[in-house]
């Protein structure tokens, strides 16, 4: 009963910090996790024990899959040889810096020192995700920093597995065997992915039953990850690869009606499992600094240690980025680009869930010390870095600006709106529909097109025809919907007929868009 009580109590606190994150324009990752610590150091908050298959299984497959599908296609195919540099090379030169200086700063032997390092060699893609949906940056530079962050597992967790192998059980490393896993892993991951993106994509074809896709658009991730790792594959890359792979077929998997009821769901699901997970990443770290019986400056150390992953991420990014820079026939390497990807490196839900699953071993205080310094650096990047990417995205100017985006979704639907005029021109020629259909359909499509026009960009302070066309839908739609009511309580109605006039009008007002949006 304490675990409900303890769940339900992180629930509130992440819906209230979100909530002020939202208004103050704060991260809300960066600043659950500051919550999560204060409310971890505040008197009489029980002990909370995190089990990793508890982050491992419930919590990271939906979250992996939310950023999966965030990740277009074709911006993916035009980063692949930078997002492969960065997910083999800078992996694995960080896990050796981490582990060097762990061996200088920490009594940590080498081969817990390397465990250490591949815990935290590779970026977060839950934590980069949550991260960035709010800074309006570039596609190829967005997509960049997430592919990074959603292909580097593999290596990761290999590394994480030999250093275990070394570190812990004091065993010997064939690398021949090394190589196979190493096959395995990725390999793995990739077929199983694909195979249940295909199977979901198959039967979500055939479904159209709103309740039954959403309950297997949630099932799917835990489907890939389970499967995967079943076969010693990389659960995480399965998730990623199905994800991708659907995130592609979004349109052509169901409807527009059960499309909107999937964002609901995904969206609520995504809050929920994000806000209690990085309140947790905060909780623990007061709690481990209670437990651990040790005179060691743990503070120094995690500084330390987030500083090297720091100088390490911008020693790779700033040469790639030259490098990739030179190829597009630039004179002078610019700056701003790589140092916004160098500070988007932070740290998250995957390092914690590798963390705790080192096995409990014959040394278990050094397993707490990799255990505190490791949510301690997710911390340090989660706040550090968290607060000051948005500042950093403003200083360099890489940002997309809201006129830009503005201009963008105007110039595309007009495009779709004379496809449709041309189409009922179309229609016209070969009489395929009564003329006084297609003349008013002409004519709400022309509408529609000086609604678009109308909005001057010059002008935002003002309210334009479009806004106040759009506000008087508004009202209608809320008239109708009281005189639904008031038809229901006077019982001329039932409850069924309610419901599905209620789900019509909300449908319509869900089209008009946001109350300042297009």
């Amino acid at each position: 009963m304490r675990s409900v009580e303890t769940v339900l109590a992180l629930v509130v606190l992440a819906t209230v910090v979100a909530a002020f994150a939202h208004r103050l324009r704060l991260p809300p990752p960066s600043l659950l996790v500051v919550a999560g610590v204060v409310a971890g150091l505040l008197p009489g908050v029980p002990t909370i024990r995190v089990s990793p298959e508890i982050v491992s299984l419930v919590v990271l497959p939906p979250l992996l899959f939310a950023a999966g599908e965030e990740l277009p296609w074709r911006d993916l195919r035009a980063v692949w040889r930078p997002v492969s540099v960065l997910a083999f090379g800078l992996v694995m030169a960080s896990a050796a810096a981490v582990a060097a200086v762990a061996v200088a700063l920490t009594p940590l032997p080498l081969g817990m020192a390397f465990v250490l390092g591949a815990v935290l060699a590779s970026t977060d893609p839950v934590a980069v995700a949550a991260l960035g949906r709010r800074l309006s940056l570039p596609p190829r530079v967005q997509a960049l920093v997430q592919a990074e962050s959603l292909f580097n597992d593999a290596t990761s967790l290999l590394l994480f597995r030999v250093a275990v192998i070394v570190g812990i059980s004091a065993g010997s490393v064939s690398w021949g065997h090394t190589a196979v896993e190493f096959g395995v892993l990725v390999g793995g991951g990739l077929l199983v992915g694909a195979l249940v993106a295909a199977g979901a994509y198959v039967v979500r074809r055939r479904t159209e039953d709103p309740v039954l896709e959403t309950v297997l658009s949630l099932i799917t991730p835990y489907a890939a990850y389970v499967l995967a790792e079943a076969i010693h594959g990389s659960g995480v890359t399965a998730v990623v690869v199905a994800s991708v792979i659907l995130g592609t077929q979004a349109s052509k998997l169901t409807t527009a009606r059960i499309r909107l009821q999937l964002g609901a769901v995904s969206a609520t699901v995504v809050f929920l499992l994000e806000s209690v997970v990085f309140a947790l990443i905060g909780l623990q770290l007061p709690e481990l600094v209670r437990e651990l019986s040790t005179t060691t400056p743990w503070p120094v150390q995690a500084i330390a240690i987030a500083v090297t992953l720091l100088v390490v991420r911008v020693l790779w990014v700033f040469p790639l980025s030259a490098v990739q820079q030179r190829r597009r026939g630039a004179r002078r390497p610019t700056w701003e680009v790589p140092a916004v990807v160098s500070w988007a490196g932070a740290r998250g839900v995957v390092p914690l869930a590798a963390a705790l699953s080192i096995p409990l071993a014959t040394q278990p205080e050094y397993r707490d010390l990799v255990l505190l310094l490791t949510i301690a650096v997710i911390v340090i990047t989660l706040v550090v870095q968290g607060f000051t990417l948005a500042p950093l995205v403003r200083r360099t100017g890489v940002a997309v600006t809201s006129e830009d985006v503005r201009r963008e979704h105007v110039s595309a639907r007009l495009r779709l709106a004379e496809a449709g005029l041309a189409h009922l021109d179309a229609v016209a020629a070969t009489e395929a529909a009564p003329e006084f259909l297609v003349s008013q359909l002409r004519d709400s499509w022309q509408a529609r097109m000086d609604r678009i026009t109308e909005r001057e960009p010059d002008e935002a302070a003002s309210v334009s025809a479009a806004e106040s066309y759009r506000r008087l839908r508004r009202e209608l739609l809320a008239v109708e919907g009281a005189e639904l009511n008031r038809l229901y309580q006077a019982g001329e109605i039932s409850d069924h007929t309610r419901r599905r006039i209620q789900r019509t009008l909300d449908l319509e007002h869900a089209g008009l868009g946001d109350e300042d949006g297009l």
